[in-house]
């Protein structure tokens, strides 16, 4: 077998040399495969580079005829080359044409090499291209070969990356690593954002890539992983969640990660041949991406993460910086790009700034979108790849309402999402004008709308739309964007800030609801096999009371002469509703003996998202004050289908006959009882559901602030009266299943209600 003559380390030598020689990007090319060629002992060398239309294309060649360069294309997926970029994985042939894959290109004269060596040229795991080596004899080519020939891939895919041969591809394509990529999600918050790409945790841009000392890189690289697991193995130890908000699950899949020996040999083996440290990670790293991208199987797709996290570790130790984002100064049209984020991080930004946000984790009832929705910022969540599919400073569209995302888009693709930013900015000046226009209905009965809140920041929201109030002012935001608990003090003085933001207008607040998939990220963590069916919300108020004693009594003070509604979530029982009311009143006493000024008016309501509660109405109507409706626990506890998995989450519909019977269940007892009641969950603040649930009675609706608009416009065209009829009757003659929506999509069109 064939050795290749100074190893690859000389390769490496050689190519660093060249690519330093003051020469254009064709000649620099062409000196590298020769290079290559001669070092490889091979009779030919070839570089095909990605273009922008996803076709392959010769860019240099030793050995092929020199004429087919820059003629020679063929798609992702067609013949050996194809194969090797549709699969990003290398392919060693000692006989090519045996395969069933190999394609015959008359034009390069290539038909009489039988062996073939090709890798893929890949950058954070995107495959920019192909590189090959061909000989005339049966040759097997050694691992070691491949592993020569995969790190000179990655040089030469930098090499790409930096833009040089930009210039000899065709002008109406260009090269794929800026090629437009359209991406579909799941939509978090509405609105159009164009901005450019600012990654939440960036990532290191490894500019050294050839070692000089090959034993001084393999013995920084030990010291990295031993520090990474070092700090990994404190973080477990503390017996809490890290500041990042990392759980111990993870961290111990970290760990894992960190002593799997395959994964520590391959970074090891591509020092050995030449790289950095840090290239070696990266090159590892973008190896691990590429089969990220092309895995569908969700377990390993969740593992590939993983040990892609741990690289980032890995890479920000070797290079000396902090794995914390980099935030600093943002800069003007900022769309941040991450896998993943917390609510505190989000409120880090400059608002004045950010456009958007895209995020590969992340569904519409996460907490990270309730903070997009309050601050107006368009979000788009599951958007597969996010991270690797985008550079620092890439143009990208974000489109909230349709959970859609353009990277690096085409200009007549920018153009109609300006002009649909520009429709919306009017639709939205449209809505403006109904601020003052009281939410009534055509047929006069009127429709009480209030906001969904958590921060001080939604509460402006009121005087912009109009709200008559705060329906749902969710208290553990305060808690989850913390590093510690909120101290008594801390939690009096955010709800008299948000008493005296709301003024003489209602409020009500719901108690801390944790637990399931709300973690507070200085709380330990508890396994549970079904954490939102487990230890959660008022659960945790009644077991650890302490808890929820600072709350109720925070609370007091803070609404002292004013009147407060208090909102118990995830009530089960009507005992547990008045174990908790007996509490309240403890508190009550205990103030008022210290003369302490109590509220004016003091209501105590329960969440109804839990099904056992449709089968104890009367009772619970006879001691809450109020209720009110979380249609998306209702929903998923319903339907048995969390609303987080992505397999079942939209498998049942809300405006579905069992939905809209439990609901009209809910008013109809509720108007007997004289027990107020609003519905607080997202299918009020849906312009077509809502249509729905004032047909079935309801009155009240708390919702995101960008809902009220769209709700107040069609409600003000609507009718109650014979949606109502509408809906009874559709229901007496429904089946078991059949959603409605079609059927009151129809209605709404007939009947001119826009919705």
């Amino acid at each position: 077998m064939p050795s290749a003559p100074g190893g690859p380390r000389l390769l490496l030598r050689r190519l660093r040399e060249i690519m330093a020689e003051p020469v254009g990007a064709q000649d620099r090319l062409d000196k590298i495969v020769v290079l290559i060629a001669a070092n490889m002992v091979a009779e030919v060398c070839s570089v095909y580079v990605m273009r922008g239309d996803g076709m392959l294309e010769l860019f240099a060649t030793e050995g092929l005829n020199r004429e087919a360069v820059h003629q020679t294309t063929m798609r992702s997926g067609e013949g050996l080359v194809g194969l090797i970029a549709a699969t990003a994985e290398p392919l060693a042939l000692s006989d090519a044409q045996t395969h069933p894959a190999f394609s015959y290109k008359p034009e390069t004269g290539e038909e009489i090499y039988h062996a073939f060596l090709g890798v893929p040229l890949l950058r954070a795991g995107n495959t920019l291209g192909v590189l090959v080596v061909q000989n005339r004899t049966l040759r097997v080519y050694a691992e070691e070969e491949i592993e020569a020939l995969q790190t000179t891939a990655m040089v030469l895919a930098e090499m790409i990356a930096a833009g040089e041969l930009q210039a000899l591809a065709p002008v109406e394509t260009g090269i794929a690593l800026r090629r437009p990529v359209y991406q579909k999600g799941i939509a978090l918050a509405d609105g159009v954002g164009l901005g450019y790409v600012v990654p939440h945790e960036p990532r290191v841009v490894v500019k050294n890539l050839i070692a000089e000392n090959v034993e001084a890189e393999l013995l920084r690289l030990e010291h990295a992983i031993a520090e990474v697991r070092t700090s990994i193995d404190e973080l477990i130890e503390r017996g809490d969640v890290a500041h990042h908000g990392e759980h111990r699950e993870v961290l111990e899949t970290f760990r894992m990660f960190a002593h799997d020996q395959g994964w520590l040999r391959r970074m090891r083996e591509a020092v050995t041949s030449g790289l950095t440290a840090e290239a070696a990670v990266e090159r590892v790293q973008s190896d691990n991406r590429a089969r990220m991208q092309r895995q569908t199987d969700p377990y390993l797709r969740e593992r590939l993460h993983d040990l892609d996290d741990l690289a980032n570790r890995l890479l920000h130790r070797l290079v000396g910086r902090n794995l914390v984002a980099e935030r600093g100064s943002l800069p003007e049209n900022a769309i941040i790009v991450a896998r993943s984020m917390g609510p505190a991080a989000l409120l880090d930004y400059d608002r004045s700034r950010l456009r958007g946000l895209v995020l590969e984790e992340g569904g519409p009832t996460s907490h990270i979108a309730i903070v997009a929705r309050a601050l107006g910022i368009p979000a788009v969540g599951e958007v597969a790849n996010a991270t690797s599919l985008t550079e620092q400073g890439d143009a990208i569209i974000v489109d909230g309402a349709a959970g859609e995302v353009q990277i690096r888009p085409s200009s007549d693709v920018e153009a109609a999402y300006a002009e649909k930013a520009r429709l919306r900015a009017r639709r939205q000046e449209q809505y403006l004008k109904l601020r003052d226009v009281p939410p009534v209905t055509k047929d006069g009965v009127p429709i009480s709308l209030q906001l969904n809140a958590g921060l001080l920041v939604d509460l402006p929201h009121l005087a912009e739309t109009g709200a008559e109030g705060v329906g749902l002012f969710r208290t553990e935001l305060q808690f989850m964007i913390a590093e510690r608990m909120p101290t008594a003090t801390e939690q009096q003085s955010l709800y008299s800030a948000v008493v005296a933001a709301v003024g003489d207008l209602p409020i009500t607040f719901r108690t801390l609801d944790i637990g399931g998939d709300k973690i507070l990220p200085y709380m330990n963590t508890i396994e549970e096999e079904n954490p939102a069916l487990g230890w959660r919300a008022i659960r945790i108020g009644l077991d650890r009371p302490g808890l929820l004693r600072v709350q109720i009594r925070a609370l007091l003070k803070a609404a002292g002469g004013h009147a407060l509604k208090i909102m118990f979530p995830m009530v089960a029982t009507c005992d547990e509703f008045i174990r908790a009311r007996e509490i309240v009143e403890r508190e009550k006493a205990h103030l008022s003996r210290h003369g302490y000024p109590l509220p004016s008016e003091l209501k105590l309501g329960a969440m109804l998202e839990v099904p056992s509660l449709l089968f104890q109405l009367k009772e619970i109507c006879a001691v809450a004050d109020f209720l009110s409706i979380g249609s998306n626990d209702l929903m998923q506890f319903l339907f048995a289908s969390d609303r987080e998995n992505r397999r079942v989450a939209d498998r049942f519909d809300p405006l579905s006959p069992p939905m809209l019977r439990a609901l009209k269940m809910v008013v109809d007892e509720a108007e007997e009882s004289g027990c107020q009641l609003t519905v607080c969950g997202e299918i009020g603040g849906r312009p077509l559901e809502a249509m729905a649930l004032i047909g079935l009675g309801y009155r009240s609706f708390s919702m995101s602030p960008s809902s009220i608009g769209p709700v107040k416009a069609m409600l003000l065209e609507l009718e109650a009266g014979p949606v109502g009829t509408f809906l009874r009757d559709e229901l007496e003659r429904a089946g078991g299943g059949d959603t409605l929506r079609p059927k009151l999509a129809q209605f709404a069109e007939t009947h001119g209600i826009p919705i």
